[in-house]
């Protein structure tokens, strides 16, 4: 992980492609979901595309932050955060992670006035959107408490699977040298927007490879309390780590995040 920056795409220009911008979260219980977080989180709702069933933004001081959907009743999907890639083109971003042995489950298809989008897969399984903006661009607002600050890609090692990233969105790699870590940073034009943790054989059997959305809370330890005051549960409990204070907890329908206060 790394502390949060400045994300393109704030001050009303499209994100760089490869640019994490936007977290999406589908479920069955939209409203106690809703609940949850806009008490964890300060959010507020408004209505968005219903291409696939209902469909909610969550936004914080007027901006837009995340999506929540509906699950349809008889779709028992793991309910899990899910980052969105931004793409120029979507249709020839499917056709190449295809090409680079990912697999492409949604789409793409066109979501109302607000853009084009498909949910992918890649060799590990992890799986990730991709968005081609129009007249929704994405997170209006990053680095404050309440919103995304880092994505991170949590699979059994990063070599291969980061060579797939590289290959679809051209990002460029940097490798964390160290004996007992397996973690490469990657960056767009020099900017490190995501990272790719390989961690072995303690890799969650029940999960599988996968993305780990991290919000920024002004109090970790605060905020793990409000989650299980809230009915969500404590996976990793809060601990000190180079890039800030950090704790993995679970909502109320078992969906994973991170919150971390960065360093500044």
């Amino acid at each position: 992980m790394t502390e949060a920056r400045e994300s393109a795409g704030l001050n009303g220009s499209a994100y760089t492609p490869g640019t994490p911008c936007w977290v999406s979260l589908m479920v069955h219980g939209m409203a106690a979901t809703q609940e949850f977080y806009g008490e964890l989180f300060g959010w507020e709702f408004q209505p968005g595309p219903q291409q696939l069933g209902a469909y909610v933004r969550a936004q914080l001081d007027g901006q837009e932050v995340a999506g929540i959907g509906q699950l349809p009743p008889d779709r028992h999907l793991p309910v899990a955060w899910t980052p969105y890639l931004a793409s120029d083109d979507v249709d020839l971003t499917a056709e190449t992670v295809r090409h680079c042995g990912g697999t492409v489950g949604v789409g793409p298809l066109v979501a109302d006035n607000a853009g084009r989008l498909a949910i992918a897969s890649d060799p590990s399984g992890a799986v990730f959107g991709v968005w081609q903006a129009a007249a929704h661009l994405g997170a209006g607002i990053a680095g404050v408490p309440g919103t995304p600050t880092w994505n991170e890609l949590v699979t059994r090692e990063s070599a291969g699977v980061a060579k797939f990233y590289e290959t679809v969105f051209g990002y460029e790699e940097e490798p964390v040298v160290s004996a007992d870590s397996d973690y490469v940073t990657l960056h767009i034009k020099g900017r490190p927007v995501a990272g790719i943790h390989g961690v072995g054989n303690a890799l969650p059997r029940d999960r599988g490879a996968h993305w780990m959305t991290y919000f920024e809370v002004v109090d970790v330890d605060a905020a793990v309390a409000l989650v299980v005051e809230l009915g969500g549960h404590v996976l990793k409990p809060a601990h000190d780590s180079p890039y800030g204070r950090i704790a993995m907890v679970a909502d109320l329908e078992g969906a994973a995040f991170s919150l971390v206060r960065t360093s500044r």
